[in-house]
C-alpha cells in the first residue's frame, strides 16, 4: 500500500515543483513510511510522486515513479496485483521478456502498458489500485481505479493546475489549491453519513469512479478541460452479464464455486514480502476468510479483533471461539471508553473529509492493534452486499410480496398507536413508520434510498431547506438484489472502503479483502436469488463454504454492528464535546439551521427521543470544519 501524488502545470522554475511535489508527500507520509520518490517532465508540466510501504519487492528495484524498460510510460501506484506473476508469464510467452530489475506488481504493471496498451492492461488485473502513468509518446496522463473502488484516487483542476492524490489532504499544499466548500453536497452528506462519488467536500474536485480512467491529454492542460470518467468494468454491466448468463448448477456446486473461487482469491492475497494476519469479528465474512487463510498457510496465522464496550455490539468472545477452533495466534484488546473517546479530536485529519460512520473508530483501534505485529491484513468486507447479508435485503423481499397484496396487515395499528402516543411506544411506532413508509416507496431503488438516508422521517436541518437523496444503480429483477447492487455500488466504495483505508493507512497498515476479487463478485452476482438468501437467511452459499471449516454453532447468531455507544456517549461521555462544537455553530450559518440543530440535541440530551444517528453527522461535519478553518 501506498500513496501517490501529482500534478500538471507549466511555468514553473526547475527548482519549484520538486519543493511543492515533497510537501504534497510529506502529507501522506503515513501511507509509505518507507520511501518516497519523484519524477517530472519539465517540457509538459507533469510531476509525479510516491510514497511507498514495501509490502513486494523491499530492495530499491520497487522504488517508484517506476519507468518501464522502453522508456515510454512511467508510473506512480498504489495498491497490489495479485496476479501480476501470472502476467508476467503471459508476457514472456509472447514474446516480450523485459530484462526484469525485480519482482514488483508495479514493474509488471508498467510493463504490461508497454506491451498492450493501458486498457488492456487494466482489463487483465486481479487486484486493488489507483495509479497515475505519463505516457511520454502520446503526452497523455491516465488516472486509473480498481473495479470496487478498494483503494482512493482523487483528482481536478484547482486554478491553473491539474492535481490529483490519494487523500485530499496530498492537494492542499500546492499553491494552486483553492479549497472551496461544495456545500450543495451537504444534504447528500447528512442523510448518508458519507459523499458519494464522484462528489467532494471541494469544488472543483472529484472522486474518480470505482472500474474507471481518465485521460488527460497535452492539448488540455491549457483548455483546463476535466476529462470524463471511462468505464473499463461496470459493476452493472456486470450484472446484466450475469442475469442474461446465470449460474445453472446445483447450490451444492455453487458452493464448491465458491469455496474454490475464495480459496485462490486468499492464496493470492497472502502473498508479501512482509509479514500478513487477519481481521477477525467473528462473523460468517472474516471467519470464512481466516478459515482459508489458515488452512493454507504454513504457520499459525495472526487474527486480531476488538471488543466493544457493551454487550449487544461485542463480538469478541465469538471471534475468540472461531480463533480457537481454527489454531490461530489471536490478538484481542477490549476499548476502554476513554481509549476511544482520545481518538474522536483526530478524525477529522484522518478523513480529511467529512465522515460519519461511527464504525470508524473500533476500525482505527483494530488497525493499531494489527500494526505492532503484522503490515498485512486480510478482512472480509464485501459479504454483506454479494451474497445478502444485511437483514434490510430481507425486510425488503417481505415489502414487496406485501405490496402484491395491496395493504399492510397492521397498518391500521400503527394509527392507533401513534394516536395513543406516550414516550414508551415512541421508538416502536417510529419503526413501524418506517416500514410503512418504505412500503410506500414507487420502486426498490427509492425504497434503498429512504432505507439508508438517516433523516428519513425528519427534515434536515439546513438553510433553505433540503433535497432529496437519488437513488442510484441498475434495476434487478428482486428487491434484495436491485439494493444490494446498490450498496455494492455506492456504500460500499463510498463508506466500508473509505473506513477501512484511511483507518489502516494511519497505521501504515495494508487490508486486503479476498471477497472483493472481482471473479468472486461476478460469480455472486450469476447466482439465483435462493442461493444467497433462504428463508430467513442470508448468505446461504457462503455460510455453507465455512460450516466445512468452523461448526454452525460457533458462528450462527444475529449479525451485529462494528460500532460504538454513539447514543449513550453523547449523552455523557461526549455531551462536552459535541456542546462545544453545536455552540460554535453561528446563528447566521449559511448552511446549517442552528435552531434545528439545537432542537434535535435537545430531544437527545433529555433523553425524549434517540436522535444519535443525526446528530453523529451534524458534528462530524462541525468537527471536520473547524479542523480545516472552514466557516461553517
Amino acid at each position: 500500500m501506498c500513496g501517490i501524488a501529482g500534478f500538471v502545470q507549466r511555468g514553473w522554475r526547475p527548482d519549484e515543483a520538486p519543493l511543492v511535489l515533497g510537501s504534497m508527500l510529506d502529507a501522506i507520509r503515513h501511507r509509505g513510511p518507507d520511501d518516497q520518490g519523484t519524477w517530472l517532465d519539465p517540457e509538459h508540466g507533469v510531476s509525479l510522486g510516491h510514497r511507498r510501504l514495501s509490502i513486494l519487492e523491499l530492495s530499491p528495484a520497487g522504488h517508484q515513479p517506476m519507468a518501464g524498460s522502453a522508456g515510454r510510460h512511467v508510473i506512480v501506484f498504489n495498491g497490489e496485483i495479485y496476479n501480476h506473476l501470472e502476467l508476467r508469464a503471459v508476457l514472456e510467452r509472447s514474446g516480450v521478456r523485459p530484462s526484469w530489475r525485480g519482482h514488483s506488481d508495479t514493474e509488471t504493471l508498467v510493463e504490461c502498458m508497454q506491451a498492450w496498451g493501458i486498457d488492456r492492461t487494466l482489463q487483465a488485473c486481479v487486484g486493488m489500485f489507483a495509479l497515475a502513468v505519463w505516457d511520454r509518446e502520446e503526452a497523455t496522463l491516465t488516472l486509473a481505479r480498481d473495479r470496487l473502488g478498494e483503494k482512493p484516487l482523487y483528482y481536478g483542476w484547482q486554478g491553473g493546475a491539474f492535481l490529483f492524490a490519494s487523500e485530499l489532504k496530498a492537494l492542499r499544499p500546492h499553491p494552486a489549491f483553492e479549497g472551496r466548500p461544495d456545500w450543495e453536497q451537504a444534504s447528500a452528506f447528512l442523510r448518508l453519513a458519507y459523499l458519494p462519488t464522484p462528489f467532494t467536500v471541494y469544488q472543483g474536485l472529484r472522486k474518480l469512479p470505482a472500474g474507471t480512467c481518465v485521460t488527460l491529454r497535452a492539448p488540455d492542460f491549457a483548455a483546463r478541460g476535466m476529462p470524463d470518467p471511462v468505464a473499463y468494468w461496470c459493476l452493472a454491466e456486470a450484472a446484466a452479464r450475469a442475469e442474461a448468463l446465470p449460474f445453472t448448477g446445483s447450490y451444492h456446486e455453487a458452493v464448491d464455486e465458491l469455496e474454490r473461487l475464495l480459496r485462490d482469491a486468499v492464496r493470492l492475497q497472502s502473498v508479501a514480502d512482509v509479514q500478513v494476519g487477519a481481521f477477525l469479528s467473528g462473523g460468517i465474512d472474516s471467519s470464512a476468510v481466516v478459515a482459508l487463510m489458515q488452512q493454507a498457510a504454513g504457520a499459525r496465522v495472526t487474527t486480531f479483533s476488538i471488543g466493544m464496550p457493551e454487550s449487544g455490539m461485542d463480538e469478541s468472545a465469538h471471534a475468540a471461539a472461531v480463533a480457537r477452533h481454527l489454531g490461530t495466534e489471536h490478538v484481542a484488546h477490549e476499548i476502554r471508553p476513554a481509549e476511544a473517546l482520545e481518538l474522536i479530536p483526530r478524525l477529522p485529519a484522518i478523513w480529511d473529509e467529512p465522515f460519519a460512520d461511527s464504525s470508524q473508530i473500533p476500525t482505527l483501534l483494530v488497525s493499531g492493534l494489527a500494526r505492532r505485529r503484522v503490515t498485512v491484513a486480510l478482512s472480509g468486507d464485501g459479504g454483506d452486499e454479494l451474497f445478502l447479508g444485511y437483514p434490510q435485503y430481507l425486510v425488503f423481499e417481505r415489502l414487496w410480496k406485501m405490496r402484491r397484496l395491496g395493504h399492510l396487515p397492521w397498518n391500521t395499528g400503527l394509527r392507533v398507536a401513534s394516536a395513543l402516543g406516550g414516550r414508551w411506544l415512541q421508538k416502536p411506532v417510529r419503526g413501524a413508520r418506517t416500514v410503512v413508509d418504505a412500503w410506500r416507496q414507487p420502486d426498490t431503488l427509492r425504497l434503498n434510498a429512504y432505507w439508508m438516508d438517516r433523516f428519513r422521517q425528519d427534515a434536515l436541518p439546513l438553510r433553505g431547506g433540503a433535497h432529496g437523496a437519488s437513488a442510484q444503480g441498475p434495476l434487478r429483477r428482486s428487491p434484495a438484489e436491485a439494493t444490494a447492487l446498490a450498496d455494492a455500488g455506492t456504500y460500499l466504495p463510498d463508506d466500508i472502503l473509505v473506513k477501512v483505508d484511511r483507518a489502516s493507512m494511519a497505521y501504515s497498515l495494508e487490508t486486503r479483502a479476498p471477497l472483493l476479487d472481482h471473479r468472486i463478485v461476478e460469480f455472486a452476482l450469476s447466482l439465483p436469488l435462493d442461493y444467497k438468501l433462504r428463508g430467513r437467511t442470508g448468505k446461504s452459499v457462503l455460510r455453507d463454504v465455512l460450516y466445512r471449516h468452523v461448526p454452525r454453532a460457533l458462528v450462527d447468531r444475529p449479525k451485529m454492528g462494528f460500532s460504538i455507544p454513539v447514543r449513550r456517549w453523547l449523552r455523557h461521555e461526549l455531551r462536552p464535546w459535541a456542546q462545544d462544537l453545536l455552540d460554535g455553530i453561528p446563528a447566521d450559518s449559511p448552511v446549517l439551521s442552528k435552531t434545528e440543530v439545537q432542537r434535535i440535541w435537545n430531544e437527545h440530551a433529555s433523553g425524549a427521543r434517540d436522535r444519535a444517528e443525526q446528530l453523529w453527522p451534524v458534528l462530524t461535519l462541525a468537527a471536520w470544519c473547524r479542523h480545516h478553518r472552514v466557516p461553517l
